[in-house]
């Protein structure tokens, strides 16, 4: 009698990534058919992972996916939540629109760059007591997950898209929703290779600090100062060749006044 894998093997048989979409089509059904809406807690993680056929370890991989992507957030002793936050833009749309227009990698690091660094100052204006604390548990479960680059990935995009809420402008908050999703998926094949996540999660804190603050001058430029060291250190992570440097601006004032 041929004997069955446990669960755990059979999961590493099928792939990680299948998996992972597994449950990303399994929450998609659900919302997508109302039996759950936002705001709403998932099913225990037993329940999913029975339902599913798949090992509660694969399960938490793919609902933290959908975590960094917005679509769900963990309540620590309460369950998992379909979120409520800011609607995001079709991510895959941005994709699209730069392969058919040519989008160089330095045109969408700049993006980001003008973007992000003016929505951090706006969160030192405007943050919440409550954004303040999540941006605050970020960082420490950053720093709990300096051995494991993919956890430490989904805490760094949280951090980011709770900076974007933060900033109080949905407009806003569904821009950064789709540059988060992208960045997501860019990152994900890269962050193995990370060489210094402590140094990451040091220039997090000092965002995080800015923001506590309420220092909107150091929140940009400490969002800057992140944002240009992740950039050299995603060149050092992949195999593709560095991003060139943006050319100046011939108004260096344009963007702080």
């Amino acid at each position: 009698m041929k004997k069955e894998l446990p669960k755990e093997s059979q999961d590493e048989v099928t792939g990680h990534s299948q998996l992972t979409m597994q449950v990303v089509e399994h929450v998609r059904a659900l919302i997508s058919s109302g039996e759950v809406h936002p705001g709403d807690r998932l099913p225990p993680e037993r329940e999913l992972a029975r339902k599913l056929k798949i090992s509660r370890s694969s399960l938490r991989a793919g609902i933290g996916f959908l975590s960094a992507m917005g679509v769900l957030k963990s309540r620590h002793g309460a369950g998992t939540f379909v979120s409520s936050g800011p609607p995001a833009l079709d991510s895959s749309s941005l994709t699209v629109l730069g392969a058919l227009h040519g989008f160089l990698p330095w045109q969408m690091f700049e993006a980001r760059l003008v973007l992000e660094a003016n929505v951090a100052a706006l969160a030192a204006e405007r943050a919440t007591d409550e954004h303040v604390a999540e941006l605050a548990e970020e960082v420490a479960e950053m720093y709990a997950a300096l051995d494991n680059p993919e956890e430490y990935l989904i805490h760094d995009v949280r951090f980011h898209r709770t900076i974007a809420r933060a900033s109080g402008n949905p407009i806003l908050g569904a821009l950064m929703e789709t540059i988060t999703a992208n960045l997501y998926d860019a990152r994900l094949s890269t962050v193995s290779n990370s060489r210094n996540l402590k140094e990451s999660a040091e220039q997090h804190r000092e965002i995080f600090r800015a923001i506590r603050s309420r220092n909107p001058l150091q929140a940009r430029r400490t969002m800057e100062e992140h944002l240009n060291e992740a950039r050299r250190a995603e060149d050092a992570e992949s195999d593709h060749p560095p991003i060139p440097t943006p050319p100046p601006d011939p108004n260096p004032d344009s963007i702080t006044q």
